[in-house]
């Protein structure tokens, strides 16, 4: 994720890093252009349209129609976010129940019981890059601390591996119960934090795993393109060659938001615009180590 300062305005202004539209649609902002410069020289040098021609009927449908862009493109953007916001607030649950979970172990557990101490100080931040990288379709053993009672080794990175390491978890709390650490209102204590870790873990894979409806997204793209590529056909007699920025502009405003939507409705990879996941699962392993 780009950190930014929002107030910042002149210097993102002239600033076009990666996660910039700009960036992305050069290359059919370029095309785009020599579109409408062809189709300006065209019907400027060679067709020599009156002054009531139907060329300008085309403009009365995109004044038509403009509401009704504009609308769907407001809903998708809406759409985006709202998927957006809600993996942001299934991590900030994840790192406040990750703190409560080792804040009530730090209590349960003696402070002579260093194994068990460093079990959790290590399985639960774990967790949190195990769904990390599960959400992004890889596997990195090496985000994994080594400690007693685990060994990264033993994942099968083929399995679900959250839910892997949520079996350690809740194994080593029945060995503890077994052992007598645990008592039975210790147990309730601490099964809300470690049910959420899955609670969590499967609305972050509802958002991943469902994109857009494909008719919607591929209705709306070709919505896009049709008003785009017909507007210089309707304009062109009332602004002649400064048709081709104007259309430039236009374009870039559609697209860009359908591109910024498309972006943010699966918020856990490593685009620019992506949730911070790699620094949260840090502050989550930096707590825990902090109350352990």
């Amino acid at each position: 994720m780009t950190d930014y300062d929002p107030k910042d305005w002149f210097r993102y202004l002239i600033s076009f890093d990666k996660g910039d539209t700009a960036r992305k649609l050069a290359p059919a902002l370029l095309g785009m252009a020599a579109y409408c410069s062809a189709i300006a020289w065209f019907v400027i040098e060679y067709v020599h349209p009156g002054p009531d021609s139907d060329l300008k009927n085309i403009a009365i449908m995109h004044s038509l129609l403009g509401f009704v862009i504009s609308t769907l493109l407001v809903f998708r953007t809406n759409t985006a976010y709202d998927r957006w916001w809600e993996g942001r607030k299934a991590w900030g649950s994840l790192t406040n129940n990750s703190r409560n979970l080792a804040l009530k172990m730090a209590h349960i557990i003696a402070p002579d019981d260093q194994a068990s101490r460093e079990f959790f100080r290590s399985m639960i931040p774990n967790y949190a890059f195990a769904l990390k990288n599960h959400l992004r379709g890889h596997y990195e053993a090496s985000d994994f601390l080594l400690c007693p009672g685990f060994d990264p080794a033993t994942i099968n990175p083929d399995n679900h591996v959250p839910n892997q390491v949520a079996m350690r978890l809740f194994s080593k709390m029945d060995e503890l119960y077994q052992s007598g650490t645990f008592r039975p209102e210790h147990l309730l204590v601490l099964n809300e934090e470690f049910s959420s870790f899955t609670d969590i873990c499967g609305i972050c894979e509802r958002i991943h795993s469902t994109p857009i409806p494909y008719s919607y997204s591929s209705f709306l793209k070709k919505f896009v393109a049709v008003y785009c590529l017909t507007l210089p056909l309707g304009y062109v007699l009332s602004l002649h060659y400064w048709v081709i920025p104007v259309v430039m502009i236009v374009f870039y405003v559609l697209t860009s938001l359908e591109l910024i939507a498309e972006e943010i409705e699966d918020p856990f990879g490593t685009d620019a615009n992506d949730l911070p996941t790699e620094k949260m699962a840090e502050n989550i392993r930096k707590a825990v180590a902090a109350l352990l």
